[in-house]
């Protein structure tokens, strides 16, 4: 049966550098950074939106797509026939021989995406979260509340507060959105939990009619951002018609008691690895195996996971990770890691705490500790990684603030 629910479009805004996740963001949009073994960080907007039952989507790109476009083209196909669809949309110049100036300049020059749909209300999300949420429920909210933008917010420890966009709420209307507060430094906590603020997430939901003039609007004030958090909200906060959701408020079903809540901006090479580590704990942080809300992607066509004898009859071993398929792993021993398909490790080589991804092959008698590398990478026999920073620095590999180590796609590695 169709649904005839209110008629929704979503957008997704897949178009960022992601500068801070560099080398992994060298050769491909900050959306297209492979994930958790199989997905990608686009994977979660678009199975949280199709989760959501909405299914008429389109993602907007710009900065190195082509594996992202690659990707969302071969994965994510609907019906047809239902006239459902995900497409990606790149920068298309239609206002002028300018790229996207932001996000809300990106939703300007794609206006005539909605004037084609003709939708009710559009859904507009990021592609870089990790997270579950069930936009349905948040739409249900902006309906009632009858506000134009919708703003959805996670509950953070005030003493972050400087580094997020939080929302400052109207104590004489609940859920109003009185203003909005870019990293401020001393802010209010939460009425019913003062050591807390609502920090933005990203996203959002607007009547149709309203996000068209707050875009046109925007797109003739020389003096904005054209962005969508640090522009448009607040035009909406002028107006008094923008309103929050709190995401303590979502449920998703299958989620676990450890697991409610969960969200992260991967921006950094740091979070970037925490949020992985978060993955292989005997009761995930974030659970990937929540088959109630399935975070969907297409793994491609790679044979099991092997794990043989090498060398000396020595075992090959993996605990507290997870293992990809395509994965062989020889003699050695994986621990406390996330190997993604077509990784090879060889005979008396240790993997601990590390984040592997496609294609690599790790030779014999190597130690890597803490580190993330690219795809299509050969490490030679006897090669140490994430032991000593000073070496790895020397070798030309990029060390974070807290150590981690990340080797970029395809590093020649000399022996």
């Amino acid at each position: 049966m169709v649904s005839k629910g209110p008629k929704v479009l979503a957008i997704v805004l897949a178009g960022g550098e992601g500068k801070r996740l560099m080398p992994l963001t060298q050769d491909r949009a900050k959306p297209a950074v492979p994930f958790g073994g199989i997905y990608r960080l686009i994977d979660f907007a678009l199975s949280n939106l199709v989760n959501s039952g909405y299914l008429k989507i389109v993602v907007l790109t710009q900065y190195k797509s082509h594996s992202l476009d690659r990707h969302v083209t071969k994965t994510w196909r609907m019906s047809t026939m239902l006239d459902n669809y995900v497409a990606p949309v790149p920068a298309q110049q239609r206002v002028g021989k300018h790229w996207f100036a932001g996000s809300a300049d990106a939703i300007f020059q794609s206006l005539n995406l909605i004037h084609d749909e003709r939708p009710e209300y559009v859904v507009v999300v990021g592609a870089d979260h990790v997270y579950r949420m069930d936009f349905s429920q948040m739409l249900s909210r902006h309906i009632e509340s009858g506000a134009a933008a919708t703003v959805a917010a996670i509950r953070q420890p005030i003493s972050l507060a400087n580094q997020f966009g939080v929302i400052d709420l109207d104590p004489q209307t609940p859920g109003k959105v009185r203003a909005f507060l870019e990293k401020p430094s001393d802010p209010e906590g939460l009425a019913d939990s003062p050591d807390e603020v609502l920090a933005s997430m990203g996203n959002y939901i607007f009547t149709t009619r309203d996000l068209v003039d707050a875009v046109t609007a925007d797109a003739s004030n020389e003096s904005s951002d054209h962005d969508m958090g640090g522009d448009i909200v607040p035009w909406f906060v002028d107006r008094g018609e923008a309103y929050v959701y709190d995401f303590k408020d979502t449920e998703v079903p299958g989620a676990t008691e450890r697991d409610f809540g969960y969200w992260r901006d991967v921006g950094t090479i740091d979070s970037y690895y925490e949020s992985h580590m978060d993955l292989t704990s005997i009761h995930p942080i974030f659970n990937v195996y929540n088959y109630d809300w399935p975070i969907r992607t297409s793994p491609g066509n790679f044979p099991p996971a092997k794990f043989t004898t090498g060398a000396s009859e020595i075992a090959g071993y993996a605990v507290g990770s997870i293992v990809s398929q395509g994965c062989i792993v020889s003699g050695s021993t994986i621990r406390n890691s996330v190997l993604s398909p077509n990784v090879r490790t060889h005979s008396f080589s240790e993997v601990s705490d590390s984040v592997v991804l496609n294609n690599v092959e790790i030779g014999r008698n190597c130690r890597i500790r803490r580190a993330i590398i690219d795809k299509d990478v050969v490490v030679p026999a006897g090669t140490n990684i994430g032991i000593d920073h000073a070496h790895d620095r020397d070798r030309g590999f990029t060390v974070s603030e807290s150590g981690i180590v990340v080797v970029g796609k395809g590093t020649v590695i000399l022996p």
